[in-house]
């Protein structure tokens, strides 16, 4: 019986550094370093700290890094593709099936914005080439935004 006493004593003294450890670990890994990289992350990019948010009229109305499917469904706004895996990636490719640039005669038709206003707004909004490297993309929120505070008399249903 003594031996009993002796091996559960034992076992129990291996087991306290093993909970210590993984108590440790748990507020360094867990809590506090979280709370350092969100502090550091809050005073050094506050912008993209906070999900890149778009405003309009001093009202938070989304975010330029993701944008719901269901965000722009009438036809004077540029779309989202529907090709996109998320339905929440904010970039369309300038160019091709789904792009900025075929959705702008459409756009045109609907807000009689003329087509070459619309052609400048994209183009002042491209994104995505470094050199010779990625394909150009337009970010949706941005773009539509700019509709929404460029032609207001447009966009007045949208913006209440």
């Amino acid at each position: 019986m003594g031996e009993s006493n002796t091996n559960h004593s034992k076992k129990s003294s291996q087991v306290r550094p093993i909970i210590a450890i993984a108590v440790v670990s748990l507020l360094l890994c867990g809590i506090l370093f979280p709370l350092v990289v969100t502090g550091v992350a809050q005073l050094v990019f506050p912008y993209q700290a906070n999900g890149e948010l778009a405003s309009l009229n001093g009202r938070t109305v989304g975010s330029v890094v993701g944008v719901n499917s269901t965000d722009y469904t009438q036809p004077v706004f540029f779309h989202l593709r529907n090709d996109s895996a998320s339905g929440f990636d904010p970039d369309i490719p300038l160019q091709g099936l789904g792009s900025a640039d075929a959705q702008i005669s459409g756009i045109s038709s609907a807000t009689g914005i003329p087509a070459s206003t619309l052609q400048a707004i994209v183009n002042q909004n491209v994104e995505g080439v470094w050199w010779v490297f990625g394909s150009p993309y337009v970010n949706v929120q941005r773009v539509n935004l700019v509709l929404i505070t460029e032609f207001p008399s447009v966009y007045a249903d949208y913006t209440a």
